[in-house]
């Protein structure tokens, strides 16, 4: 009863198209998720995802979830993630995707997912990192730990949504560090991000990630630009 006068005065909608949720329906409408562009990159594992990294760095997997289109379901629900704190949305599609992943033979190598940092200005200001419940929630599903302390974003820059394509295709060598011991030796990462774009991101941390001896590297994503 509480729960109905709670949601009288103050009802949920959803994420994605900021309609009223019906009492079976969480963060996201029946319709939004109907209607919600899927890559299904996890039936082709040479997909469009993993071609950008050919012949830049090896990775073993590359998926991403949804297709970002400019004013779609998909953007709304990402800038709601990243900027107004929804970060159940990150749960949301973290639980909605683990059922893609669950069967896939590479994914079950891993070892620890590894969530895109931020910088630490930028958390600050944020207050939280938009792919931490995304990246959380994977590693709950499959028993495996989220590591937020190997790498580390050093240099502070301006947010991707305000660069053009030139921009988001350069990032700096140093822009990400790794810090490891030898019981980082030898283990498969799952590198988790928000939007994948050119790559160059996923691909910087990713090099830093190689550093570690007999590391392998999978990347996953909410999303991918299309």
């Amino acid at each position: 009863m509480f729960e109905s006068l709670v949601n009288l005065f103050f009802p949920k909608v959803c994420m994605g198209c900021n309609s009223f949720l019906l009492h079976n329906e969480i963060t996201i409408c029946t319709v939004c998720r109907h209607d919600i562009p899927l890559t299904n990159h996890h039936l082709n594992e040479e997909n469009e995802a993993k071609m950008k990294f050919y012949g830049k760095i090896p990775v073993e997997f590359v998926a991403t979830f949804l297709y970002f289109n400019k004013k779609g379901i998909v953007q709304e629900l990402i800038h709601n993630l990243k900027y107004r704190g929804h970060q159940e949305i990150g749960t949301a599609l973290g639980s909605w995707f683990v059922e893609d992943l669950k069967n896939n033979k590479i994914i079950q190598t891993v070892d620890e997912v590894i969530p895109v940092p931020l910088h630490k200005k930028r958390l600050k200001n944020r207050g939280y990192n938009q792919v931490t419940t995304f990246a959380k929630t994977i590693s709950e599903n499959f028993g495996i730990d989220c590591n937020d302390e190997i790498l580390s974003r050093n240099i502070y820059s301006t947010t991707q949504v305000y660069k053009n394509l030139l921009g988001r295709t350069s990032v700096s060598s140093a822009t990400f560090g790794v810090t490891f011991t030898e019981k980082n030796h030898n283990k498969h990462f799952l590198l988790v991000d928000d939007v994948l774009t050119t790559g160059a991101t996923l691909e910087a941390c990713a090099r830093e990630l190689l550093k570690i001896p007999g590391a392998k590297v999978s990347i996953v994503c909410m999303a991918m630009s299309h």
